[in-house]
């Protein structure tokens, strides 16, 4: 399930330090809505959100607390488009959904930034873009590629040499990046918090620590049974991505799931000024990826593929972690780490998200391959949309048949093995 291993026994970092309230509420007796949502994270509660200022009554069903699941755990990079270039997502969906996806995915961040100023959601924002950094001459090529696909769609993207990268980071071992000035980062708990208070607000309901059972057809609708009590429903969404369970059918089955570990530091101070002066959020262009970022307390975020190993404060990972800012800044000195935690990431074969209309009146969007935050809150509105009357034409990308990754198994124990491999050579 991806536990933290925090101080205080929160899920991650983003959990103890959010400026937005917790929202607690069980279920006291049985619903009937327009839209009943399983899962309390971006997906669902963009979902709830957006059906209830389009007049749908919407009840969000979380069986642990808002943003338990990968929100909560998130790196809080709020990126635009997803992995591919945007020759290549042309070339997965063709020539009406290609340009369309990689446009709305590329307005993605605004879309993020305008909820949050909308509905003043504390999240500790900011817009100063991310940053992929080259980790070698072949990632370094590989951006640049990218850079130049990105200006002939005329987004705002600067391709940076190595010496402009260190001023940026503030160290010399990337050999270059790639700045997206459309990005930014969030505290990911903040958002999801700041979404559910938000959705409350437009008249949808959501009750927490309860979770959805059984899930069958009822006439002309759907009811679900769940721990607090029974829900009767025209439309169900499924909003719970990599954490998915067997409420629908091998729906599990359709990614392969990865972990994704992060440490972070106690604030630091002056002493990590020239680390990320301007706050950007950093990943780079290794095979197995690591991350890197500063928040408002000037705490440092590092983070990589993986489970975390050990404790907070000792083990595999907080070596691994020790050992990469050592390297990176060898005057920083000694680190001293607070929280650590891990969630989990649903990889399609394809590195695309998916949209799946289940059943009549059964919906999910499933897949976000790390790109949590855009995707989900740009999905949950799509379906929204759906719900609303909007035609299925006009969505980011097809709606798709559910097919199954019969090798998901066995790969996700491959690629743990590959990856904590990868911090115990880091760590030598």
């Amino acid at each position: 399930m991806g536990i933290a291993m925090t101080r205080n026994g929160a899920i991650s970092l983003w959990d103890t330090s959010s400026a937005e309230e917790d929202y607690i509420n069980p279920m006291v007796e049985d619903a009937t809505v327009d839209v009943a949502i399983v899962g309390g994270g971006f997906t669902g509660l963009s979902t709830a959100l957006h059906c209830a200022e389009n007049g749908l009554s919407a009840l969000v069903l979380e069986a642990n607390h808002i943003g338990f699941g990968g929100s909560g755990r998130n790196v809080g990079l709020v990126n635009a488009g997803v992995w591919h270039p945007p020759a290549k997502v042309r070339e997965k969906l063709g020539d009406t959904f290609g340009p369309r996806f990689v446009r709305r995915f590329g307005e993605g961040p605004e879309k993020v930034f305008s909820l949050i100023e909308k509905h003043q959601i504390r999240c500790e924002v900011t817009k100063t873009g991310t940053l992929h950094a080259a980790h070698a001459p072949s990632g370094f090529e590989d951006l640049r590629s990218r850079y130049k696909e990105w200006k002939r769609l005329e987004a705002p993207v600067a391709l940076l040499d190595r010496d402009e990268m260190a001023a940026k980071v503030g160290t010399s071992m990337f050999h270059g990046g790639l700045l997206d000035h459309r990005a930014g980062t969030i505290n990911p708990m903040g958002y999801c918090q700041g979404l559910a208070r938000a959705a409350r607000g437009a008249g949808a309901e959501i009750v927490t620590g309860v979770r959805a059972k059984k899930l069958r057809k009822d006439g002309t609708g759907w009811t679900i049974e769940a721990t607090g009590g029974t829900v009767k429903a025209k439309y169900v969404v499924l909003g719970t991505n990599a954490y998915t369970d067997e409420l629908w059918p091998n729906l599990s089955r359709v990614f392969t799931k990865i972990h994704y570990f992060q440490l972070a530091t106690e604030p630091m101070g002056n002493r990590v000024a020239h680390i990320l002066p301007e706050r950007q959020g950093l990943w780079d262009t290794g095979q197995i990826m690591f991350s890197l970022r500063r928040d408002m307390e000037n705490r440092l975020i590092i983070g990589s593929m993986g489970t975390i190993v050990g404790s907070v404060g000792q083990g595999l990972s907080h070596r691994w972690a020790r050992k990469k800012l050592a390297r990176m800044y060898p005057d920083l000195g000694p680190v001293t780490f607070e929280a650590a935690w891990h969630g989990q990431i649903a990889m399609t074969p394809d590195h695309l998200p998916r949209i799946y209309n289940l059943d009549d009146g059964l919906y999910t969007s499933i897949g976000y391959n790390g790109r949590g935050i855009t995707t989900g809150t740009l999905f949950g509105e799509a379906i929204a949309g759906l719900l609303t009357g909007s035609d299925p034409s006009d969505l980011p990308l097809p709606i798709t048949d559910v097919a199954t990754v019969p090798t998901a198994p066995i790969m996700s124990r491959l690629y743990q093995t590959a990856f904590t491999a990868n911090q115990i050579l880091r760590s030598l």
